[in-house]
């Protein structure tokens, strides 16, 4: 399916990495329902195109992303407002409007591909949650981070109650969502939300020399599939369950032409060119945590 035509967001691909910028300069690249349907196609399109080996994102301008656009005024997280916004509509299930940002941080969570945030400046509310399913966050010094929500009257949103406390542990998650403060890069890093902090014209190299060590070394299904067996593994209730898949997975690879390839390359001293693709060469258990006995 083509991608739609891009309004809140740009897209490019080269050797390899792909970037998503979040494109509303004038507003901060304040988040609304345009960019959300946006960035569901674009990790679709990241997901299918097998010439993308790594996805970087970041914001045009001086800021990544200062939360949602609140220019409805106080009706903007009123998701009974405006019952004809089509939009809208589509995000009910029963009686219950479901997280828009949610939808977007659940796509992440579900990619194929890895995922790095090149944070370049302020990021509040779902500009700090969309982060977080994201794989690695490296920070520009001048940004600054804030889980804004209860400050704003709502409560968290994207699935940030699920991801935050993995991040940085219960206790920062607490204070920073229950006092709603903005707080600074260095603060950030201390934590580990993010990585590595950047001066702000360092940020986007750094964040490519991470991508291009991926891209350029590694077989893209093993990291497909050891993204999903990390993230989901996080909140297994037993190093079993991480067995299970490791034995199913590593039987799988084992067999596969990239291995040969993995381990011929290194005996002989040289890079590895890993043919098997995202696309059709995942093995036949994936998804396995749709399978019943995973469940």
């Amino acid at each position: 399916m083509p991608l739609p035509t891009l309004e809140t967001t740009l897209y490019s691909v080269d050797r390899g990495i792909a970037t998503i910028t979040l494109n509303r300069p004038d507003k901060l690249n304040a988040y609304n329902a345009k960019m959300r349907e946006e960035l569901i196609a674009l990790f679709d399109e990241t997901d299918a195109d097998d010439n993308v080996r790594v996805v970087v994102i970041t914001g045009a301008g001086r800021a990544f992303c200062a939360g949602a656009d609140l220019s409805s005024g106080g009706a903007t997280f009123d998701r009974k407002a405006n019952p004809g916004d089509l939009t809208r509509e589509s995000l009910k299930v029963g009686d219950v409007y479901r997280d828009g940002g949610g939808t977007n941080t659940l796509r992440i969570f579900e990619s194929l591909k890895p995922v790095i945030g090149a944070i370049n400046g302020p990021a509040v509310g779902i500009g700090a949650t969309m982060q977080l399913p994201m794989d690695m966050r490296l920070a520009s010094t001048q940004a600054r981070f804030g889980f804004v929500f209860a400050r704003r009257g709502i409560t968290l949103e994207a699935a940030s109650s699920w991801f935050l406390p993995r991040l940085v542990g219960m206790q920062t998650a607490l204070e920073w969502c229950t006092t709603g403060r903005v707080f600074g890069a260095e603060e950030a890093l201390a934590h580990g939300l993010v990585r590595s902090l950047h001066e702000p014209d360092d940020l986007l190299p750094a964040a490519y020399a991470l991508a291009r060590e991926i891209a350029d070394n590694t077989a893209p299904v093993s990291v497909a599939l050891t993204r999903q067996m990390l993230w989901r593994m996080s909140a297994a209730q037993h190093p079993m369950d991480a067995h299970r898949i490791d034995s199913r997975s590593i039987q799988s690879r084992g067999q596969s032409a990239d291995a040969r390839e993995g381990v011929t390359a290194f005996l002989e001293k040289r890079p590895a060119v890993f043919a098997d693709k995202v696309s059709g060469d995942m093995p036949p258990f994936f998804p396995w945590w749709e399978e019943p006995e995973f469940k």
